[in-house]
């Protein structure tokens, strides 16, 4: 029986019983396709996965585990609800391919005959995308000592552009996969990030609660679990003419001495340019997790000040965070779900790339729904016992923010219609909105 006749007996009815094939599935005609398609991306060597999964021995020898973290769907990692929004980078196995990984290991993990083998996937070394179109790094290393508190280490990178550019896609290369946390790039044309770096001896420079600039925007960035994809055609980045890029780093410290230097690579966009893509949290602030609560829910809201096209999000909580869901609401009363995240994981964020862009009209609003716990019976609480939390930038503070990446629909750059400043849009615009009072009450 080959693959495609079985997923079809599989996959009959809707939550059908797994229907076992008269001969069990092999690694090469059956499982190879799944794990090439789904896990090499980070099962091979140099990328962030704790083994490589590119041949029959790496798979025979985790066998047990696959099956066991697959049947659990805890791998491939994708933290969103199933039906709560509709996403492009989807990474989640149907339950066909569940039931073949289990069969094959229930049969003792059969090879089965060479011809069957599909080709490995081709990567370009170092970069998933591809080779870039250009790669920027600061010029040294910087040393990060063995322990003590997190540090953000901001670290500026000229373009040396002649002219504007728009950028279709970032890859972001961590240096030190072991210290690195998460990377945030941004983009300065005013020169202060220079003056900062200048004044400080060591690589880069550090700030406290930002990256000590206005930024002229920013480019997105990179954590555990976030893969890069080219936006559509039509849209992009815009990085102006001699603008620097201003690479805040995350370091969370080894218990050793360690290096690291960041790399970022810049896939340009291609043809005409309509709209430039922006990014805004929903963010709550401020923000105050009370000790040993353990369902601690907070809201906050973002009203849509003119017509907009929203394209991505992307939740982020530290290590308190349990759950979060966002919400788009129009003006008529409809509701579209965005994202559901029922059990976050710190040290696995996404951004998630909807399928099909959503247009927001203007009077529309983004609600965003979280919930910390806050208790000695959360294993990941860092406070023993636990303390009040407030918003910050170390592992051990929170933050409770959903990214949106979005364009201004009145904006045509080919026609020469630009806006530098959404105040142009919307005066009232004064950054995110303020936040609806916290509750007790379960997501639902």
């Amino acid at each position: 029986m080959n693959r495609a006749a079985f997923l079809i007996i599989a996959g009959l009815a809707n939550n059908a019983a797994f229907a076992v094939p008269s001969q069990p599935p092999t690694f090469t005609k059956a499982i190879a396709p799944i794990l090439y398609h789904n896990c090499t991306g980070c099962h091979r060597p140099d990328e962030v996965a704790p083994f490589p999964l590119l041949n029959y021995n790496d798979a025979r020898k985790h066998a047990k585990q696959i099956a066991k973290v697959t049947e659990k769907h805890f791998m491939p990692p994708w933290k969103a609800e199933p039906g709560f929004g509709d996403f492009a980078n989807e990474r989640r196995l149907s339950e066909a391919e569940i039931g073949l990984i289990k069969a094959w290991y229930d049969a003792g993990a059969p090879e089965g005959i060479a011809a069957d083998l599909p080709p490995l996937p081709k990567w370009t070394e170092g970069w998933t995308m591809g080779t870039p179109d250009l790669v920027l790094e600061p010029d040294r290393d910087y040393e990060l000592a063995a322990e003590g508190r997190d540090v953000y280490r901001c670290f500026v990178i000229p373009t040396q552009f002649s002219e504007e550019r728009f950028i279709a896609a970032m890859e972001m290369r961590p240096g030190n996969r072991k210290v690195v946390h998460h990377v945030l790039t941004f983009v300065d044309t005013s020169g202060k990030a220079r003056i900062l770096d200048a004044q400080d001896s060591e690589p880069g420079y550090s700030t406290f609660g930002g990256v000590g600039f206005k930024n002229s925007g920013h480019l997105g960035g990179w954590a555990p679990g976030n893969f890069p994809e080219r936006l559509p055609n039509g849209i992009g980045f815009r990085v102006p003419k001699g603008a620097d890029l201003v690479l805040q780093v995350h370091y969370h410290k080894s218990g050793k001495p360690e290096k690291d230097r960041t790399k970022v690579g810049l896939y340009f966009a291609k043809g005409a340019i309509d709209k430039q893509v922006r990014v805004i949290p929903v963010a709550k602030l401020p923000l105050r997790i009370p000790a040993n609560e353990s369902n601690f829910i907070v809201q906050a809201t973002l009203p849509v000040l003119f017509d907009a096209t929203i394209y991505s999000v992307m939740p982020h909580m530290h290590l308190l965070g349990r759950e979060m869901k966002v919400t788009a609401f129009l003006p008529d009363g409809t509701s579209h779900p965005l994202v559901h995240v029922p059990d976050w994981n710190f040290n696995w964020q996404t951004t998630y790339r909807f399928k099909k862009p959503m247009h927001l009209p203007r009077g529309s609003r983004v609600e965003m729904e979280a919930r910390f716990d806050n208790s000695a019976g959360n294993l990941a609480n860092p406070n023993n016992p636990p303390r009040l939390v407030t918003f910050g930038e170390q592992t051990t503070d929170e933050m409770c923010m959903a990214f949106l990446s979005y364009t201004v629909d009145a904006e045509q750059l080919t026609k020469g219609i630009a806006f530098n400043s959404l105040r142009d849009l919307a005066p009232g615009l004064r950054g995110p909105a303020k936040p609806k009072s916290t509750g007790a009450k379960k997501l639902d």
